[in-house]
């Protein structure tokens, strides 16, 4: 099964991060895949146009089915193999609200992260205002203390909505990506408690990123958030 998927992703790419952890909790390894270079702008290339005409990673195929945007990618491998590996979608009605709504909220928390994180790289020099980024790093750090009360009981056996689940695979990515560009533990608690009880899950320390984009410049871009 997994040789008929293919992924072209990005290292430190939260979306590709996303597919590629639910691909190891579905017992899916070995899988066809290709690093590709953001800095050499290869997420533009041909290869990569020809999967997703938008030009972004992840390119993902399963077969001659393309699905390309992470959060429908880790909602098709979970319908598609319910039975095989780690059951990311709780039975439990009231999880299963929970999890649906973390999940989707959790596209909110990366967005904000970016318009601070990346704000350099994607905003032209000319255009860029410190009261625009500020306004970007306020409504990151409320964003923040929201997921800080969402984590106030984390637990070994309590992840975001109840077990394991998909709202874990797309949260955690973007957590992980601000401690890597300098977010403050001590700041906030909860969130460091979450993100070191499952930097070591086995399908996340398979597919941590081999370098986070444009680490070099930004390791220190959310040190004041």
């Amino acid at each position: 099964m997994a040789e008929s998927m293919f992924l072209l992703w990005g290292s430190g790419s939260t979306p590709s991060w996303r597919i590629m952890i639910t691909l190891e909790e579905k017992k899916l390894q070995g899988y066809k895949q290709k690093l590709l270079s953001f800095e050499k702008e290869e997420h533009k290339s041909k290869e990569v146009l020809e999967i997703n005409p938008r030009g972004q990673l992840p390119a993902f195929k399963h077969g001659d089915n393309i699905i390309n945007e992470s959060f429908g990618a880790c909602l098709y491998l979970e319908n598609q193999f319910k039975s095989q590996g780690n059951k990311l979608i709780p039975d439990n009605p009231a999880e299963q609200a929970l999890m649906y709504q973390r999940m989707m909220e959790g596209l909110s928390l990366y967005e904000k992260l970016k318009l601070v994180a990346f704000y350099d790289f994607f905003v032209p020099e000319g255009e860029r205002h410190d009261s625009a980024l500020k306004r970007n790093k306020d409504n990151l750090v409320t964003e923040l203390q929201l997921w800080e009360r969402y984590l106030e009981n984390v637990a070994a056996d309590r992840y975001l909505a109840g077990g394991f689940s998909l709202a874990d695979v797309v949260v955690f990515p973007s957590l992980a990506c601000s401690f890597a560009y300098g977010l403050s533990a001590e700041r906030y608690p909860k969130v460091a408690k979450y993100y070191n009880l499952l930097k070591d899950r086995p399908s996340i320390k398979a597919t941590w990123p081999p370098k986070w984009f444009l680490i070099e410049q930004k390791s220190e871009s959310l040190k004041d958030i």
